[in-house]
């Protein structure tokens, strides 16, 4: 007698499955191409998308939710299950209005993976019922982005309450909560991610994706400065509190004095950044539930949301380092604090513990002193090249006018002479070209042409050497951009040059702008009620390169 083992999907090696998969679309695709040829149209017109994709997502269906299945079949109806969705979006957004067509997208979507198999399926059936309630109720202004993203969190809370929880650790789960869970998955994971973009770029991405760094996901940056009196600064705060309670009730180890301290921190943060209260409301749900890996994906959208705090250009400069600073200070404080309030617990009830190792205080003492050298050093760096640096003027050449004002910096750039762009177009980026510069009386440099080592290691009285910096696909000197104090746009629109200072080898530092007459603009006096800080009128402060808003 011989017995036939049958092995079951989550048995198949992954290569199998990936190399049948892609036979399976390659299969597919031309078979659908023959098929819109013969059905071209009925499938666009009348009620030809109501018939043929319903027709294709049960077939797919049928064949995702039977077991035993081929391996080949089973792929194709993933293809197959893909056509039909975006047949029977064609015909919805042909005929209903955006709103209505994305729900009954999303109702189908939702459906199906409630009815077949396949957890990574799923969850990414539920990624795409979340991105369409997005595209449904978020498309008609910020505050309806806020509104579709919180009740995709509120959805969400729901589906994950609803889950049914394994009774043991050793009992396997039911099927309805392995479909639950993953639909849960691919829904948190979209969820997260429609707040971290809603809330702007972070970690200077804008300054990597546009040349005009301010206008980089500032326009979905809620409500500036008037974030507290509005309502989503309010629900997000309350959110925020309804997350440090539940850590609090869930984890005995935050039943502590200074988790107070936490709480109303993370309220005036949540207060600033109307996203934040719902990522924290998210970790704290995967937090208390013991979902590890969930918590840090909610945790990284939080500190993707914090750090978009940069771009918001309604808040002056200072401001916002005040905030990020003194909450950053009150959370110091407040660790410290749970951990000598914990060490105390401890040596009350067990043996002291042990000091910190001499070479662990010896490394974080290294550590302070290495950043403060490195930090001292650059700024000392600047100070010698502002002070002893030879003063010239460059010509700044016309820009985009949507990109020349956009809120507390201007887009600069600058007129290099036609052989010098020639030269440059081959250059290598991953090089610091130098040009040759030609001085005239007033001291305006005019850029001419690349330096040659071999005929340039000496330069006339009126030539000298100018290093070049990539940015934003063309070639600048030190930066793109002069920021200033919100509010004194129109006082730097009258500039002309860009001053500098220039070191025989080439460093230069940019330290102020002039007008046509090589008149330094000076930043206009700072008054009482004015709130950012200001440049230092007898020695130009020297000016980052731009590589954020």
């Amino acid at each position: 007698m011989t017995t036939t083992v049958t092995s079951t999907p989550s048995e198949r090696p992954w290569p199998v499955v990936l190399l049948t998969a892609l036979g399976a679309w390659l299969a597919t695709i031309p078979l659908a191409g023959v098929v819109a040829l013969l059905l071209g149209d009925l499938l666009m017109s009348g009620i030809g998308p109501y018939v043929v994709a319903p027709l294709l997502l049960v077939g797919a269906g049928v064949v995702l939710r039977a077991q035993g299945v081929g391996t080949f079949v089973e792929q194709m109806a993933v293809p197959m299950l893909l056509l039909g969705g975006v047949l029977l979006g064609f015909g919805l957004y042909r005929d209903l209005p955006t709103l209505g067509a994305s729900l009954v997208l999303a109702v189908v979507a939702l459906g199906v993976a409630l009815v077949i198999r396949g957890p990574w399926l799923q969850a990414l059936l539920g990624a795409c019922t979340v991105g369409l309630l997005m595209v449904g109720l978020g498309t008609r202004g910020p505050r309806s982005l806020w509104l579709s993203t919180h009740a995709a969190v509120l959805l969400w809370t729901l589906l994950a309450a609803g889950t049914p929880r394994q009774r043991t650790t050793d009992s396997p789960p039911t099927p309805s909560a392995t479909t639950l869970d993953a639909i849960g998955t691919g829904w948190l994971l979209a969820t997260l991610a429609a707040l971290a973009g809603s809330s702007g770029m972070g970690f200077l991405v804008g300054a990597m994706l546009d040349p005009t760094p301010g206008r980089v996901g500032s326009e979905l940056i809620l409500f500036g400065r008037h974030a507290w009196t509005s309502w989503p600064a309010w629900g997000s705060a309350a959110l925020a509190a309804a997350a440090g309670v539940l850590l609090w009730r869930r984890l005995p180890a935050l039943q502590r004095p200074w988790w107070t301290g936490v709480l109303a921190v993370a309220l005036v943060l949540a207060g600033f950044l109307p996203w934040l209260g719902a990522a924290w409301w998210l970790a704290a749900c995967c937090i208390t539930a013991h979902q590890p890996r969930r918590a840090a994906a909610a945790a990284l959208a939080a500190v993707w949301i914090i750090s978009a705090f940069y771009y918001t250009l309604d808040w002056p400069l200072a401001t916002k380092a005040a905030v990020l600073a003194g909450t950053g200070a009150a959370l110091g404080l407040l660790a410290w604090w749970g951990l000598h309030a914990g060490r105390t617990a401890a040596t009350s009830v067990a043996a002291p513990a042990s000091p910190v190792p001499d070479r662990a205080r010896l490394g974080i003492a290294l550590s302070a002193v290495a950043v403060l050298v490195v930090a001292n050093v650059g700024i000392w760096q600047k100070e010698d090249l502002i002070a002893h640096g030879r003063t010239v003027y460059i010509e700044l050449a016309p820009v985009d006018p949507r990109s020349l004002m956009q809120g507390d910096f201007m887009a600069l750039n600058y007129r290099l002479s036609d052989t010098l762009r020639s030269q440059l177009d081959g250059a290598d980026r991953l090089t610091q070209p130098v040009a040759i510069a030609r001085l005239d009386a007033r001291g305006v440099a005019t850029l001419e042409r690349l330096a040659d080592t071999a005929t340039d290691a000496t330069l006339p009285a009126d030539a000298l050497r100018i290093a070049l910096t990539p940015k934003s696909g063309r070639w600048v000197v030190v930066s793109d951009a002069w920021f200033f104090r919100e509010g004194d746009g129109a006082r730097w629109q009258t500039a002309r040059y860009g001053e500098f200072r220039v070191q025989p080898d080439g460093r230069a530092l940019l330290v102020g702008l002039a007008d046509a007459e090589l008149r330094p603009i000076r930043p206009q006096p700072l008054t009482p009620a004015a709130t950012a800080l200001p440049l230092p009128a007898a020695s130009p402060a020297p000016v980052p390169p731009a590589s954020g808003g």
